[in-house]
């Protein structure tokens, strides 16, 4: 299998990022030899994805731990600015918690036994607008439970300000009222504090916490001998003279052989928000160091730990048995109404059938894109699709998906006669248009390629019987708000009754 980015660099050391791909916003727990970490995924569906590694270098998708977004009506087209924001993973009394932060809805939480699950239903903790990054802590030394969560300006007009509670020890009641552990206006130069990440240490209550923006802040450790507070403050990762920017928001990790790391993301625009691993240790004063004398190390040794296989997030895909990889989500939840006939069973690869849709121009406004993550600065992509269908409009294809769009793929005419086309969308385009003229694809057969280069700029190409022809012009991939550039597969036709045909993608493949 290709794999385009590893970190482990084979000889004891590793570079960053570890993960370089849009895993936002991650948080790592260990049991036992293992580690774990989630990250955000906002709108998609399944969400809340699961990774595993056994030294914080090679990381594999295990799954996911949420099925659908909650409320599901409110997550039926996508929001990629909504739903799981910066959720926590911690293991307590046997069981593995995810806590997280709607904007809209609340804080809410899942657990189960067992990493693969089954997880239970989300429970919403604290239901209200503007609540997000929420954090547990169970503390072994008292029995307490509490909870710290940071706030959406955009919901709630209320930034700068980390909120704690007393919480049950079952997670599902919280016991006050609520306070202001940290209120960052009362600190200079600190503004957009959040994140936040509770822990238990050397006596001291610890918050983790970013602060200055996404783009260009900085990592903040915050510490108190009592929850309530008050708290001292310190800045202990920053851009420094490195080029990583941000560096922005993660978990502390101790490991089996007693080592501590920190795991953050660096904001790297239509990338994503990409994970680096740094060293850690605490100083004199009991203050935590993070990286290199608080600036974020490029190369260094791995973590002590028996050698594992050079690993990383999977991106090829086979849809062996007609289904697809962990890697892949939905761009919204699956509607089981609508999507009834979107699979269809294929021994030979992913069969989707073209699904009708009167939104069929924008395919920023459907839910049944399939997306996964761009793999890493500098790749090239491709798949085989076919089109069974004789529906004009009817259409398939391979997308680069985003605040801006770009696809190229097969469509039916208007004689049914399947042509390759090539579209896209500026970020203010209301509807597509032609990247490209329209070519005759014999068969209805192509086997479609993007090349991603630095800045990601993508350069589509399709060979459809006589070797591979460029298409249109170079485009330059965009983010959402809070969301990179994805890889997307689709297949849709023009609103209407009956059904519309099939596309058939096989052999997806990344190279580096």
């Amino acid at each position: 299998m290709n794999r385009p980015w590893t970190a482990d660099l084979g000889n004891g050391t590793y570079r960053n990022p570890v993960l370089n791909a849009d895993w936002s916003d991650p948080d790592v727990v260990r049991v036992g030899a293992d580690h774990y970490l989630t990250a955000s995924s906002f709108g998609r569906a399944p969400g809340l994805p699961l990774l595993h590694s056994r030294d914080l270098v090679n990381w594999t998708l295990v799954g996911h731990a949420l099925d659908r977004v909650e409320p599901a009506a409110d997550f039926a087209r996508p929001r990629h600015d909504a739903g799981v924001w910066a959720p926590s993973l911690r293991h307590h009394a046997g069981r593995f918690w995810i806590f997280w932060g709607d904007p809209d809805h609340g804080v809410q939480q899942i657990n189960a036994e067992h990493i693969d699950g089954p997880w239970s239903a989300p429970h919403l903790l604290k239901p209200g607008r503007g609540y997000i990054d929420a954090c547990p802590l169970w503390d072994e030394e008292t029995g307490e439970a509490y909870l710290v969560h940071a706030w959406a300006k955009s919901r709630s007009g209320v930034k700068n300000r980390l909120t704690g509670h007393r919480m049950s020890a079952d997670g599902r009641a919280l016991l006050d009222e609520g306070r202001t552990l940290i209120d960052a206006d009362r600190i200079p130069g600190w503004f957009t504090l959040e994140g936040p990440k509770l822990h238990r240490h050397d006596g001291y209550f610890w918050i983790f916490a970013p602060a200055g923006g996404v783009a260009t802040g900085w990592q903040g450790a915050f510490r108190s001998r009592d929850f309530s507070g008050p708290y001292e403050e310190r800045v202990v990762l920053s851009q420094g003279r490195t080029d990583v920017n941000g560096p922005h928001q993660g978990g502390w990790v101790r490991t089996a052989a007693g080592e501590d790391w920190f795991l953050h993301f660096q904001a790297r625009g239509a990338y994503g928000r990409v994970v680096h691993l740094q060293p850690m240790h605490w100083d004199a004063e009991g203050w935590p160091v993070i990286g290199d004398a608080g600036e974020p190390v490029a190369t260094h040794r791995k973590p002590a730990a028996p050698e594992q296989p050079v690993a990383a997030p999977a991106v090829d895909d086979d849809f062996p048995g007609g289904a697809h990889g962990k890697q892949w989500q939905w761009t919204a939840n699956p509607c089981p109404d609508a999507w009834t006939e979107q699979y269809e069973h294929a021994a030979d690869g992913l069969r989707l059938s073209c699904l009708r849709t009167p939104d069929a121009h924008d395919l920023r406004l459907l839910p049944n894109v399939l997306v996964q993550r761009m793999p890493a600065e500098e790749f090239t992509v491709e798949v085989d699709l076919e089109l069974h269908s004789d529906e004009p409009g009817a259409k398939a294809g391979l997308a680069v998906l985003g605040d801006a769009f770009c696809w190229i793929g097969l469509e039916a005419g208007a004689d049914g006669t399947p042509r390759l086309v090539h579209r896209y969308a500026e970020g203010a385009a209301e509807s597509e248009r032609d990247a490209a003229g329209a070519r005759a694809s014999p068969g209805g057969r192509a086997r479609l390629r993007i090349e991603v280069t630095a800045g990601a700029r993508c350069r589509f190409s399709a060979d459809t019987g006589d070797g591979f022809r460029p298409s249109g012009q170079v485009f330059a991939a965009t983010p959402w708000r809070w969301v990179a550039a994805l890889l997307g597969l689709f297949a849709t036709a023009p609103a209407g009754t009956g059904p519309a045909g099939t596309a058939l993608f096989t052999t997806f493949r990344a190279t580096h």
